[in-house]
């Protein structure tokens, strides 16, 4: 019996606080002091270049203080438990099960203020971070207002032209259909007489497409010699752009082969200047010796 009752001791502990979540939450000094801390910060404007920042900063602290509120839940189901555990070892069992019963819920309502608090400030701040997106979203829009306008007066003018230019070409193709028709008509009558023609001068239908089929032939003949014409000449053309390139670098050879040779020609001018400079320079030395010789 005990083990039954301490197994559903954890239970009955839970019960009063899914009742109390339905309940308006009570008014206390702790919940006021948070309240009015996220008050203070959700008055700051919804632009501001450090909300990223706040918000992520309370929402680690909202998850900071949720582990804490879970954690002195289970302390608190657990120590009611032991509690429950070892009255059943007392003499007056019930009053022991009651005074724990009784700490254990004093406990319970604490931490249930605290969440109903906790919760509180969680849906303001989810209220605001909804407001602060809506306030975003509706500078953006006023912000691409202006350019949204002009794309859509651009469209509205880009439609509107192509209704009237189709418009235009309705009208046109009306106005001209009776010339066309006309025109349709004329070449019919053109077609008959020509058929009239050719019966009159005995050329039945066969003979008027052996003779259509002898002019096309005439026409594709003469078709073919002037793209032959063409090509010969654009061949005759490329061949005398090849002989004038050709003549070029005739031209450009035989004037560098008159350089080298007229370099070559001063080369061996200046060797035979200088070895005749070389030979008087020896003659004179072979004089000097000799008459040095001779007035020894």
């Amino acid at each position: 019996m005990a083990a039954a009752l301490a197994v559903s001791a954890p239970a009955a502990a839970q019960t009063p606080s899914a009742e109390g979540n339905s309940a308006s939450p009570p008014v206390s000094a702790q919940s006021v002091a948070p309240s009015a801390a996220s008050a203070a910060q959700g008055d700051r404007p919804a632009g501001s270049a450090d909300s990223a920042s706040d918000a992520a900063a309370l929402d680690n602290s909202f998850e900071a203080r949720q582990r804490a509120l879970d954690e002195r839940s289970d302390e608190n189901n657990y120590r009611y438990a032991v509690a429950q555990h070892n009255c059943y070892s007392t003499f007056f069992v019930n009053h022991c099960l009651n005074r724990a019963r009784d700490s254990m819920r004093t406990v319970q309502a604490e931490i249930r203020k605290e969440q109903l608090a906790l919760d509180g400030e969680q849906r303001a701040q989810r209220a605001r971070a909804r407001d602060e997106r809506a306030a975003l979203r509706r500078a953006r829009d006023e912000a691409n207002a202006p350019q949204r306008a002009a794309e859509d007066a651009r469209n509205q003018q880009a439609y509107q032209d192509k209704q009237r230019q189709h418009e235009l070409d309705q009208a046109q193709r009306s106005a001209e259909a009776p010339q066309r028709a006309a025109n349709a008509q004329a070449y019919e009558e053109k077609q008959r007489q020509h058929a009239l023609d050719q019966a009159q001068r005995g050329i039945g239908p066969s003979q008027a497409a052996a003779n259509q089929q002898a002019y096309d032939q005439k026409q594709g003949d003469f078709q073919r010699k002037l793209e032959e014409a063409r090509q010969q000449g654009a061949q005759k053309a490329q061949e005398r752009v090849e002989k004038q390139q050709s003549f070029e670098r005739k031209q450009a050879d035989a004037a560098q082969h008159k350089a080298d040779v007229e370099a070559r020609q001063k080369q061996a001018a200046e060797k035979a200047e200088q070895k005749r400079q070389d030979q008087l320079k020896q003659q004179q030395l072979e004089e000097q010796q000799k008459q040095q010789q001779q007035q020894q």
